[in-house]
């Protein structure tokens, strides 16, 4: 995929032998919409098309012997040194287990460059030496292995496309999500009003917009300190979400008696 870029489009280029893969992802909601829209752009270079043999082998034996197939340094610098030469200013990333863990603020660093090169490696990895003057930055999406870097690379694209402004078509959107401020997002509900005989909370029936974000806010909180307890540990917490912690303890004292 080598559609032009509109000049305002944030760029993202996938290095990556399976380019199909990036291309039937980018044919779908969000990302579909934010790049006809002219808010990003996704294309793809094969490190098959750097080449010099009629098999266009991009792996080969690891030095040292060992199991499975290392992929090769040469035709992944060509690519990287092609995309390069469309986007000079661009990122490059290379994801990998042992690289930086990937959250939230990393992909809020990463929506403020001029755009991201994401290579994939495939199989047990790529050959070191490229890391050394084709790289910018590893990345790490979890503690696990994949088969291939490209679902990691999606990942990235679909974390940083949200931060792009006008990508989501609502600019609120993405400060809401979970994560953006330490917290936890709050329940959503929709119609039917009852379902398994539960009902949706009143307060979101109300038409009051102060007391519905004043619920959100504390469903958040408390959400939070139930389910991910390590977002609010060891990190500074604001007057309102104490004031929230603090409450819901009282609540639990009396209760406890």
């Amino acid at each position: 995929m080598t559609t032009a870029t509109p000049p305002s489009a944030f760029p993202f280029t996938v290095v990556t032998i399976f380019p199909e893969f990036v291309d039937a992802y980018a044919g779908h909601g969000i990302i579909r919409r934010a790049a006809e829209a002219g808010h990003i752009a996704l294309t793809t270079v094969n490190p098959r098309d750097f080449t010099t043999d009629r098999h266009r082998t991009t792996d080969d034996r690891p030095y040292g012997g060992g199991p499975g197939m290392v992929m090769k340094a040469a035709p992944l610098a060509k690519a990287v040194d092609a995309a390069k030469s469309r986007m000079p200013h661009g990122l490059v990333a290379l994801l990998t287990p042992q690289g930086k863990s990937f959250t939230q603020e990393t992909a809020g660093d990463l929506a403020g460059t001029d755009g991201l090169i994401l290579v994939c490696g495939r199989y047990e990895g790529v050959d070191d030496r490229l890391g050394l003057n084709h790289v910018d930055v590893e990345v790490s999406i979890g503690d696990y292995i994949l088969t291939g870097g490209e679902l990691a690379a999606m990942i990235v694209i679909d974390a940083v496309a949200r931060l792009i402004p006008g990508a989501l078509g609502n600019e609120d959107s993405a400060g809401d999500d979970s994560f953006s401020s330490q917290l936890l997002e709050y329940g959503h509900y929709t119609r039917p009003r009852i379902f398994d005989d539960q009902p949706v909370p009143d307060v979101l029936l109300s038409g009051n917009h102060q007391a519905i974000e004043r619920w959100r806010f504390e469903a958040a909180v408390i959400r939070t300190f139930l389910h991910r307890p390590d977002l609010l540990k060891d990190r500074p917490l604001t007057r309102e979400t104490i004031d929230v912690l603090t409450e819901w303890r009282d609540q639990l004292e009396r209760l406890i008696g």
